[in-house]
């Protein structure tokens, strides 16, 4: 892993340690409590099923928003994430269970908890198939001896149906380049699937670089597609891949969040010139929701056209872990 990988990955996870630490006490006493109420909170009670809202991460908690209004009134819950997403009825929450522990929480369209499993590491990214039979994790772990930074991490995937848990895409066979490739410096993060319910892509690091691959769960493999492509996120129809481009593939100078068009591997930059850290949702064929912090750490979600075209705009002050709940 290169040096400006590991600075990268440590400034990171160095961020989410510091949350954790000083968030933890606030999360445990409102564990069984109602959530805070957002600026403009309304009443109503959340749901995952299908419909014109927005989900989101509000105060660690749960939260939607109409897709008419999404700066208006919002429904929390008492539900606390520091990860979320959802499609299809079904939700996958990162959640913490001690000051040091997470774990990954499968809920229904109800918000009930349908099965929890213990995550070693710090939350950082998750997603749901559009069927809402798959839903995948990434987390921050330590300890790994490849690593100067002391961070890497761990992907894994449940079948919702049978309950099936794919601890880690480390188990995985990988391709790289067409030939069979090992490598104990191996890491996965940021999965997206796509609809077929076994074809999924994520970012793949080895040897200082990050590839974009292409995985089949039946098979257990995963293959390497083109580079610099970091937390990808496949639009609806399935031929496009949004995801946050390191600019001179270094990224330390910063990520441009941008478009890749499977078929021809042409990348488009978005009209945001910001750096993105974050795994971009898909509110629609044509837009992308993503979050950006303030300088004092608070977050927004903002949204912006995914063809270059257009600017930025504000969709969901104090929010983060955007998904359309939208058939």
């Amino acid at each position: 892993m290169s040096n400006g990988v590991r600075a990268a990955v440590l400034a990171a996870a160095a961020v989410l340690l510091a949350g954790a630490a000083a968030g933890y006490t606030t999360l445990a006493a409102d564990r069984a409590e109602p959530a805070p109420a957002a600026a403009g909170a309304g009443a109503g009670t959340l749901t995952l099923s299908p419909g014109p809202r927005l989900l989101t991460v509000t105060d660690r908690h749960l939260a939607s928003v109409s897709a008419a209004d999404p700066a208006g009134p919002r429904v929390v819950s008492t539900v606390e994430c520091v990860r979320a997403y959802a499609a299809a009825g079904t939700g996958i929450c990162l959640r913490p269970q001690t000051a040091w522990a997470y774990e990954v929480v499968v809920l229904d369209a109800d918000l009930r908890p349908r099965q929890a499993v213990a995550v070693p590491g710090l939350p950082n990214r998750a997603r749901v198939s559009p069927s809402g039979h798959l839903v995948a994790w990434t987390v921050f772990v330590g300890g790994d001896s490849y690593t100067s930074s002391g961070f890497s991490t761990r992907t894994g995937i449940i079948d919702t149906r049978s309950g099936a848990v794919v601890q880690t895409l480390e188990d995985f066979t990988v391709v790289r380049d067409g030939r069979a490739y090992r490598n104990a410096d191996v890491n996965f993060w940021g999965v997206t699937f796509a609809a077929d319910d076994n074809r999924f892509y994520a970012t793949m690091s080895t040897t200082g670089r990050r590839f974009l691959v292409r995985g089949d769960l039946a098979a257990r493999t995963v293959e390497t597609v083109t580079d610099n492509v970091e937390c990808p996120s496949l639009s609806p129809d399935g031929t496009r891949i949004a995801f946050k481009r390191a600019v001179d593939a270094d990224p330390t100078k910063g990520w441009r969040l941008s478009v890749l068009d499977l078929a021809s591997l042409r990348v488009t930059a978005t009209a945001e010139q910001a750096s993105v850290d974050d795994q971009a949702a898909w509110l629609d064929g044509s837009t992308l929701a993503y979050t950006l912090r303030r300088d004092d750490g608070r977050p927004d979600v903002w949204a912006v056209p995914a063809d270059g075209t257009g600017a930025p705009r504000l969709l969901v002050p104090d929010a983060e872990s955007p998904a359309t709940l939208a058939v």
